[in-house]
């Protein structure tokens, strides 16, 4: 058997390339999980406190957590539907409305459906409790 030509060798380097780029970016997902903010929300950067800003929560896997900036909030009273979605009249996987940031530790999201869910923040927390799938 005689060994794989230049163009044969080239063409699976470039599949192997192709996979591991496939794959990076699914790991990528699985590792940012349900992110809430947007860029505009200046996720990784402190939010003041008494601003509204326009925000993207994610419902996906029900209302539970938020991030704002670089703090990470969670829910004062989860919602779901009871199977891990979001209740009926959420949007799916994100609602589009604002986050008003009150306190260091106290935020409000409200949409234009009428929705207000309160959050508070999660002293030292650096991730989501949980990843969403």
């Amino acid at each position: 058997m005689e060994p794989p030509t230049w163009p044969e060798r080239r063409k699976a380097m470039l599949e192997r390339a192709g996979q591991t780029i496939i794959a990076l970016a699914l790991v990528t997902g699985v590792l940012t999980g349900c992110t809430e903010a947007d860029e505009s929300a200046g996720a990784g950067r402190a939010t003041p406190s008494g601003r509204t800003i326009p925000f993207d929560l994610s419902t996906h896997c029900g209302i539970d957590e938020a991030r704002i900036g670089s703090t990470y909030f969670e829910a004062e009273t989860p919602l779901s539907d009871g199977s891990g979605n979001p209740p009926e009249g959420w949007n799916n996987p994100t609602q589009h409305g604002t986050m008003t940031v009150k306190t260091k530790t106290e935020a409000v999201f409200t949409d234009d459906a009428g929705h207000e869910v309160k959050f508070r923040a999660r002293p030292g927390a650096s991730g989501f409790k949980r990843l969403c799938s």
